[in-house]
């Protein structure tokens, strides 16, 4: 079998680098420039920016649910284990939907904080379980447990790097610092606080959100997409042709996000491609890490 990274053969895996490295280069010349065209803030871009972010999230009860299957069939005291990965898998989607978008979903709800009723609250929380209910109960069904290892590594190579990447990428945001481009769009002269992505502040960001530029942070969440491939090289009846399937799929959501970031001022070309960059090597490095460990590669 040919040499694969995150469920594709290496031909993909190096295009996507490919990708990145070359955004990367572009913006580093003409960030400013890029925006300066692609900006143009929209009602659908507000929306899928809101709320792109849930299919990624799915990865986590996704992964959860390759944890559980493989830790039940190896069985004995790895059942406890399983049921509570499980959850805290789904967790992690609940909570990490709710502190990127759980404000526009209160606001849907009519929750005005210090006056409305907490129960409004608990209930935009119980909106997000719902949401993501669906998820284990479609994967039980398609995952394969005839090697349950591998389930495992999977399972456990998709929630580690999802954590992992969201929290470097707000490490490097602190150390980065770098001006927004909606931010600069506010000032009379915007060109006398741009920086390039390389020219750092360190910790001047602090808690303000306007200096939180690079490397994009919903890029980095976009970016799980590519923890597809995996996922359908575990299920029944799984092909190459499946795989790439997911992988195509993967790098359109991913275009699609990234262009939306700048289209919504929020990001220049060289954060979205950073964020992608960085979360995807993450990811990789964690799996290989993983399957090897399983005796999968």
């Amino acid at each position: 079998m040919k040499k694969t990274i995150l469920g594709v053969p290496v031909a993909g895996f190096a295009g996507v680098i490919l990708c990145c490295l070359a955004g990367i280069l572009a913006g580093s010349f003409f960030d400013y420039a890029i925006s300066t065209i692609l900006a143009n803030k929209t009602s659908l871009g507000a929306v899928f920016a809101t709320y792109g972010s849930y299919f990624s999230f799915c990865l986590y009860p996704a992964a959860g649910t390759c944890l559980y299957l493989g830790l039940k069939k190896k069985g004995g005291k790895n059942r406890m284990l399983a049921n509570v990965l499980l959850v805290l898998a789904c967790f992690l989607a609940v909570y990490y939907s709710n502190s990127y978008s759980g404000a526009s979903v209160r606001e849907l709800l009519g929750y005005v904080p210090g006056t409305s009723s907490p129960l409004l609250s608990v209930q935009s929380w119980l909106l997000w379980v719902i949401l993501f209910a669906w998820v284990p109960i479609v994967m039980r069904r398609v995952l394969d447990d005839e090697k349950p290892e591998k389930l495992i590594a999977v399972g456990a190579a998709i929630l580690v790097a999802g954590v992992l990447s969201d929290q470097v990428n707000l490490w490097l945001k602190q150390v980065a610092s770098r001006p927004r481009f909606k931010y600069l769009l506010t000032l009379e002269d915007p060109m006398s606080q741009f920086r390039a992505w390389w020219q750092m502040v360190p910790n001047l960001a602090g808690s303000n959100d306007n200096f939180k530029s690079w490397p994009s942070g919903n890029m980095s969440i976009a970016a799980m997409m590519f923890g597809l491939p995996m996922l359908t090289d575990v299920t029944k009846n799984r092909t190459v042709r499946r795989n790439w399937i997911a992988f195509a799929l993967a790098c359109a959501f991913v275009c699609l996000y990234a262009y939306n970031r700048i289209h919504m001022t929020n990001h220049f070309l060289s954060d979205v491609c950073s964020g992608t960059l960085i979360s995807y090597l993450i990811h990789a490095c964690l799996s290989r890490a993983f399957l090897k460990a399983a005796g999968e590669e």
